[in-house]
């Protein structure tokens, strides 16, 4: 059984694991725990387009709107049906930057102008 620990030293939470998993879920945990460059670069920000929050670059569909929907239970496909100009990619891309932001990873978004 897999347990969540808070080492308070490196002040992050910690898996332990039973040495059988334990190489396989840290190859998964590393992963997961980024945001590609090709990710990152679909989520801008600026100021001009919807006051400044981070958007699916190339359109004015807001990284919440899309964390809103997946936290609702839509399926990436249900999302790009609903909103056409928003590419299944970028659903990723969303989620992956929202998964960032939970771990309270400071990612630069490129100001686009």
């Amino acid at each position: 059984m897999l347990q969540a620990r808070f080492h308070q030293r490196s002040e992050r939470l910690r898996w332990d694991t039973p040495p059988v998993v334990g190489f396989a879920f840290l190859a998964l945990a590393r992963q997961t725990e980024c945001v590609t460059s090709e990710q990152l670069s679909m989520i801008s920000a600026d100021p001009q387009v919807v006051h400044g929050q981070a958007v699916i670059t190339g359109t004015r569909v807001p990284v919440s709107v899309i964390l809103d929907c997946l936290a609702a239970g839509m399926a990436a496909e249900e999302i790009t049906a609903e909103y056409p100009t928003v590419a299944v990619s970028g659903v990723r891309a969303a989620a992956a930057y929202g998964a960032a932001l939970a771990r309270e990873e400071l990612l630069p978004i490129p100001q686009s102008r």
